[in-house]
């Protein structure tokens, strides 16, 4: 059992894995509706991709300097819950590419600092199990994200699961901020 600084990462993370989840196989059926045909669903999708190098790179030169790395996983969130309430009302292929591109922002923000909370936090002696339980964890919550994700948008649309997708993500960040534990190092052990 991971310790609990890992719990808690694992917790909030993971609601935030759930609502990435909720849009994932979805995203080309989502881009579709605005009848903007095959290349701009691709397009949009580069954009993110793009903007998500650029931008680790940025990351990758200042964000040692950072003491609360928490803040920077609290940035990647908000940033995400903002474009994802966003999408539920685009109109046009435009503003989607804007949109991913800012996402790609926050995808640089928070992944890089995931991860080196996570790596400062290991168990001493049991790096392979705390990977492993955060893997399990994280595929857990895809498969139920996936299948929630298709409920949603059958019953209730595109709309409702982007703004449902936002609340979580702003959840996520609610609870990192809130737990100031996630910045001390742990050089092994509960």
């Amino acid at each position: 059992m991971p310790n609990k600084v890992l719990k808690v990462l694992f917790l909030y993370n993971g609601i935030f894995v759930l609502a990435g989840s909720l849009l994932g196989p979805l995203y080309a059926l989502y881009v579709e509706k605005l009848n903007v045909g095959i290349l701009p669903i691709s397009i949009s999708w580069s954009a993110f991709l793009l903007s998500t190098t650029i931008f680790t790179f940025v990351i990758s030169r200042l964000g040692d300097g950072f003491k609360h790395k928490r803040l920077l996983l609290a940035g990647g969130y908000l940033i995400r819950a903002s474009c994802w309430l966003y999408m539920s009302v685009i109109t046009n292929i435009g503003q989607l590419i804007i949109t991913q591109f800012i996402l790609g922002i926050g995808e640089a923000l928070g992944t890089p600092a995931f991860d080196t909370i996570f790596a400062e936090h290991l168990d001493k002696n049991k790096h392979i199990m705390d990977y492993s339980d955060w893997k399990m964890t994280s595929n857990a919550v895809l498969v139920l994200g996936t299948l929630l994700g298709g409920f949603i948008v059958s019953k209730f649309g595109f709309s409702t699961l982007l703004v449902g997708m936002s609340v979580l993500s702003l959840v996520s960040m609610s609870g990192v901020i809130a737990n100031p534990c996630i910045d001390g190092k742990n050089h092994g052990g509960p």
